[in-house]
């Protein structure tokens, strides 16, 4: 799960997809992790705001902040991000790696309600981030019914 600074928007999907395969009881078939496309706040503990929202719906996290390597598009098989630009910046990289593997996709088009891109909230408020959560929350639910 990408965003540009992994402190946001992608540690909030991170979390949300980790409670949803716990609470199915399938965590052991998926490796969910997340990630920056930028270098901006590696090893940075994600926003407050962020980590308030999650404990407002019950869930933690002790994600840090790191950027996308290599690896991740030959070990992963999806890798899905949150707009546009991290789709533009994913599949640029993708194309410098030998046996890419991940499926890079918007997290949003897996959206029931069809918002497809999922807003930086970093210069929002708490309600900003309430609706990441919900957006994460739809489009993770929806991901992991396809992807069963």
């Amino acid at each position: 799960l990408v965003s540009i600074g992994n402190i946001c928007r992608s540690p909030i999907a991170e979390a949300v997809f980790r409670k949803l395969v716990t609470d199915e009881k399938v965590e052991n078939k998926w490796m969910t992790d997340s990630a920056a496309v930028s270098d901006w706040n590696v090893g940075r503990s994600p926003d407050a705001r962020a980590l308030s929202c999650l404990r407002n719906h019950g869930i933690e996290t002790a994600h840090k902040a790191r950027q996308v390597t290599k690896d991740d598009f030959q070990t992963f098989d999806y890798i899905l991000c949150m707009d546009e630009s991290n789709l533009r910046d994913l599949k640029r990289k993708s194309n410098q790696v030998k046996d890419c593997k991940a499926k890079i996709e918007l997290l949003g088009s897996y959206d029931p309600q069809k918002q497809l891109i999922i807003e930086d909230p970093y210069y929002g408020n708490e309600k900003d981030f309430e609706t990441v959560y919900e957006q994460c929350v739809r489009c993770c639910k929806a991901f992991l019914e396809k992807s069963h």
